[in-house]
């Protein structure tokens, strides 16, 4: 089990490159995918979230996840992929792939956004989650739940910090160790999230607890800022700070950019072990695909 720790030395980086391409409509092809990710993976993050299992029709920029993942170099630096599921059938799927470590799932405080997401209700969500992870421990898989509407809800369903502790509560009693919180619409305040941070990384020690942060650019130091003082050390992150959520209402807003998390970090003087020359031929990369496909 995860033993939740201050110490800078259980700092994870997660890029996601998923998130950055899957709202993006024009196809990006195949072989500009397979070669971004695999300067990703040189670069030697903790994890790179590089893909997805879901419906076509929901996410057709991702539909060549399968293929993807058989054309990438998993190196021996020790980054893991993560994969994004949306149901049972997409977690069969993923599990089928020994290249992927983690099944990441959302799963939304609103009723109302876990329609929009996924189609379904809490309560079905809730027990699909349960039969994937069985499925992940039938295939020595990691379930990681994203826990949307981390800070608050603009839908108007009921929301507070107790409603996040207890959701944790009842998925951790399934086993589930690693958890993201997600402000998915980049609306959250500063305030918020160390709130929320502050009671969960005190009340739930064992676990892993990520920040999954969306934000307008003038707003993601105070964002991250109020995570780390409050015990957050896995940080999700986009490079140049493109993706977003393509089920909210409104428009994209961005991922907290690696770059800015990078720069964070060596201001607080912590080491990410990051490979930088990998790491800058994939910032050069990135510029070209998201500028010619946004």
């Amino acid at each position: 089990m995860f033993k939740h720790t201050n110490s800078a030395n259980m700092l994870k980086l997660i890029e996601c490159p998923r998130d950055a391409m899957q709202g993006i409509h024009e196809y990006i092809p195949i072989d500009l995918k397979v070669k971004y990710i695999n300067l990703l993976l040189k670069a030697g993050f903790d994890t790179i979230d590089f893909g997805s299992f879901v419906s076509p029709k929901a996410i057709p920029q991702l539909t060549d996840t399968a293929e993807v993942v058989e054309s990438l170099n998993i190196t021996t630096n020790g980054t893991k992929l993560l994969a994004i599921i949306a149901n049972i059938r997409g977690a069969e799927e993923a599990s089928l792939f020994e290249q992927i470590t983690y099944l990441g799932y959302p799963f939304s405080l609103s009723e109302t956004f876990q329609l929009r997401n996924t189609n379904r209700k809490m309560d079905v969500a809730f027990d699909d989650l349960r039969k994937i992870q069985e499925i992940c421990f039938d295939h020595e898989k990691k379930l990681v739940v994203y826990l949307s509407m981390g800070f608050g809800n603009p839908y108007g369903d009921p929301w507070n910090a107790d409603i996040v502790t207890e959701w944790i509560n009842k998925l951790s009693s399934e086993e589930i160790e690693i958890f993201s919180l997600a402000d998915t619409i980049g609306t959250a305040s500063a305030k918020d999230i160390g709130s929320v941070f502050k009671s969960v990384t005190a009340e739930y020690p064992d676990l892993e607890i990520g920040a999954h942060f969306h934000s307008k650019a003038d707003k993601q130091g105070l964002k991250i800022e109020a995570a780390w003082k409050n015990g957050c050390r896995r940080f999700d992150s986009a490079m140049l700070g493109f993706g977003g959520c393509p089920m909210a209402e409104d428009d994209l807003v961005g991922n907290i950019s690696t770059e800015f998390m990078i720069q964070f970090l060596a201001d607080k003087k912590v080491e990410t072990g990051l490979d930088m020359e990998a790491f800058g031929r994939a910032k050069e990369l990135a510029g070209q695909i998201f500028a010619k496909y946004k």
